[in-house]
């Protein structure tokens, strides 16, 4: 019999999706487990990571545990919880490379349907270190409010739907977000989680310092009974309402929590059907656009005369604008810089003096110039040939530091004067300042050509290539403790005019300090310029690891 002969027979059914949850789960820890050998760093780095959050949720497990029986552990552990939940829906934003092991737009061509893969992404997302923390905060808030069979039978609904609720916030949100994430735009809004991790640690210290001198937790009874019915925190709030015999309310506030996961969980299944089945317009939108022709010099660096120094300026600025990396460093430096010494002179507690740490801050991004340029620098090496051109290379990329680490300097020293009223002392913190900006510049220099260190432009926080962490701590730690050393003279001169109440001539202390640190920035550069043109096959090698 030919095979045209052969009977015809019906289509083989569509594989079962059923089976897909374990699939992904064996996905997510196979993804996991290979990440982990590619090098021994991501690997200690990992077991670090989850060393360090065993850690703090054992402490905090014990700390809510400790809160039993007392009259307001309802109310720190509502708000606490509230507390993560919102954390679960704004990282996603910040930390677009948090979970990149099942990006759903790596599935778009794979014929999945939508329930099945919604639950399958969900079981799979609640592997890793974040769910494991936030389950160990619902168990340790049911620990603490849970009493009475009432108050255990709610506390066994309640760690799973909080957990489950977080997840997919989380997932719902990223889904949403995910060709913006993925895009330059995403990349760069990366970029502002450490202006909102320093803001708020700053925040809560300043918080509990007013709490404590407000009366107490009784406090935050009215922010904890507006927490109780908002979804994020009202599953546990539940326990706390069934415990105390409130078992309509406890109902209610449970219902809540269903009911937003019921709706988060549709709102992410329907944001994956538009995501895998239309079109991305970003890139149409992109094509239709004329194309702009840039200039070779803008902004600036039109200002300055025409050479090698005009195109470094541009160039330098352009990084801070538009590399990822280098824009991280500059945002996170300028608002710790100003944070530190404006909360404490907002606390009351600071001295003027505080703000000589924008200064140094600021300064630290002289430290590995070449570093920004990774295995780009082949480039800048061909145009140096002499001490010379490294010279003016090195001082190009301080000059573009200086444009913006001076004037923000001052302005941080005068508000941090305004704040306290301390207009006499001003004129100190400006020179020292000057002083230690200028050092900051000469030492940034000089590590720059001996300790070169690649950045990895993958990761959002990592920073220093796999075996070069070293290199990264000496230069950094050597200058921070040298700076001062080099800036002693104005340091004792401003220490002299107070010792000696002569405040008055304090005003003296404001050109020597720029003469001081514009000496020691001219002496730091002529130090670097030939090590810099001697070592650039070595520099080279070191920035192109990442």
């Amino acid at each position: 019999m030919s095979v045209l002969d052969a009977p015809v027979t019906a289509a083989a059914p569509a594989a079962p999706t059923t089976g897909l949850t374990p699939i992904f789960v064996r996905l997510k820890l196979t993804l996991l487990r290979n990440g982990l050998r590619q090098s021994s760093g991501r690997k200690a780095a990992y077991i670090a990571s989850l060393v360090f959050t065993l850690l703090l949720a054992a402490g905090q497990v014990l700390g809510l545990v400790l809160l039993r029986g007392n009259a307001q552990a309802g109310t720190v552990v509502v708000l606490l919880t509230a507390v993560v939940a919102l954390g679960w829906a704004v990282l996603p934003l910040f930390f677009p490379s948090g979970d990149d092991t099942l990006d759903p737009t790596r599935l778009v061509m794979l014929p999945l349907r939508p329930q099945p893969l919604v639950r399958a992404l969900l079981v799979s997302s609640m592997i890793g270190i974040g769910p494991l923390f936030t389950l160990c905060l619902a168990v340790g808030s049911v620990l603490a409010l849970a009493h009475g069979p009432a108050g255990v039978l709610f506390a066994a609904v309640a760690v799973p739907l909080t957990l489950l609720l977080c997840v997919a916030l989380s997932r719902a949100v990223a889904t949403a977000n995910v060709r913006l994430l993925n895009s330059r735009k995403g990349r760069d809004l990366a970029v502002l989680s450490g202006l909102v991790i320093a803001v708020g640690i700053q925040f809560v210290n300043f918080g509990a310092q007013r709490l404590g001198e407000a009366g107490g937790l009784s406090t935050l009874e009215p922010a904890g009974n507006v927490a109780r019915w908002l979804p994020g925190a009202s599953a546990i709030a539940s326990v706390d309402a069934a415990s105390r015999g409130s078992y309509g309310v406890a109902a209610a506030q449970l219902l809540i929590t269903v009911a937003a996961l019921v709706a988060l969980v549709w709102l992410w299944q329907r944001g994956l059907v538009k995501l895998m089945t239309a079109p991305d317009g970003s890139t149409l939108a992109a094509a239709a656009e004329p194309t702009r022709k840039e200039s070779g010099r803008t902004g600036l660096s039109t200002l300055l005369p025409e050479g090698r120094t005009a195109t470094v300026v541009h160039r330098s600025l352009l990084y801070i604008v538009r590399d990822p990396k280098t824009k991280a460093a500059w945002v996170t430096a300028l608002a710790i810089g100003a944070i530190v010494p404006l909360i404490n002179a907002l606390q009351g507690t600071g001295s003027i003096y505080f703000a000589c740490f924008a200064a140094g801050m600021l300064g630290m991004q002289m430290y590995n110039q070449f570093g920004q340029d990774t295995s780009a620098f082949w480039m800048v090496a061909l145009t140096i040939s002499s001490t010379r051109d490294a010279y003016v290379e090195l001082r190009a990329r301080a000059l573009a530091l200086l444009l913006i680490t001076l004037p923000y300097t001052v302005v941080v020293c005068v508000a941090t004067a305004a704040l306290l009223g301390s207009w006499q002392a001003l004129p100190g913190v400006l020179g020292i300042s000057f002083a230690l900006l200028g050092a900051m510049l000469a030492i940034g220099a000089v590590a720059s050509a001996l300790f070169p260190y690649s950045i990895p432009q993958e990761g959002a926080f990592k920073n220093v290539a796999p075996g070069q962490g070293g290199l990264a701590w000496i230069s950094i730690l050597g200058g921070m403790l040298a700076a001062p050393v080099l800036a002693g003279p104005v340091i004792a001169l401003t220490v002299w005019l107070h010792v000696a109440d002569h405040q008055d001539a304090l005003w003296l202390v404001i050109p020597a300090g720029a003469v001081f640190g514009a000496l020691l920035g001219w002496a730091g550069l002529r130090i670097a310029a030939p090590r810099t043109a001697n070592r650039l096959p070595e520099i080279l090698t070191a920035v192109s690891k990442g």
